[in-house]
This record gives structure tokens, sequence and C-alpha cells, in this order.
């Protein structure tokens, strides 16, 4: 069957399926960000930011996402800064040093214990 079809106007109908794997597919530290990015990501812009850093991490089945917030702040002292089980969504808050810990961590334990493809930790 073909997905994409016209509709009864004439115009394209796509459609889009999401078929979620077992996968970290970013996984990035952002080092002494602007606190502007705080602010606009709903993190607590009473914090003293000048020394920190903020990791994201996506992945699939979003339910990961609690996993890896356990292994985050279990492993380094960052904090956390939202975790979506819907959408599988992780951000974590703390010096360089420990989010790229924790991501180190969430990752590694993602692709060895459960069989995970992941991606490479960037940063900016």
């Amino acid at each position: 069957m073909d997905l994409n079809q016209l509709d009864n106007t004439g115009k394209m109908r796509i459609v889009q399926e999401l078929v979620p794997g077992k996968q970290i597919t970013i996984a990035h530290v952002i080092a002494n960000p602007d606190q502007i990015l705080y602010r606009k990501l709903g993190l607590d812009p009473a914090v003293d930011y000048s020394k920190s850093a903020i990791g994201i991490v996506t992945m699939s089945p979003a339910e990961t996402a609690i996993i890896a917030g356990d292994i985050a702040i279990k492993t380094s002292g960052v904090e956390l800064g939202f975790v979506d089980r819907f959408s599988g969504t992780l951000i974590v808050t703390g010096t360089v040093s420990e989010v790229e810990t924790a991501l180190r961590a969430l990752v590694d334990y993602a692709r060895d214990t459960l069989g995970f493809t992941v991606c490479e930790i960037t940063r900016t």
C-alpha cells in the first residue's frame, strides 16, 4: 500500500510512522551556555550557572528516559532539569565534568546492559 496518496482535494497526503527501536539518538553537552538558554528551557534561573553545562539526551523507547535520569543522578552530581517519559527526552544540568560523566554512564549502560544502539556524545 502506498502511504503517500493524493487526498480528495488533489493534495499529497503523507503518513509518517514512528517505529521505535532501542536507541539513543542524541547525547549532547552544551558547555557554559548563556543564561538565556536556561530560562528558555524553564530551568531555575536563580542557580549560578557561570561554570555549568546542560546535557540533552533523546532515546526510545521513551520510558527509558526514567532509567537514564536515575543513572545520571547516581553517577555524578547533576541535577535533573527535565525528564519526559512520553518523548524520551532527558535534560540534566551541572558542571561540564558532571554532565559529561552522567551522559557517558547512561550511554554506556544503554549500550552494554540494555543492548541499545547509541550515538556518540557530542559537545558545543
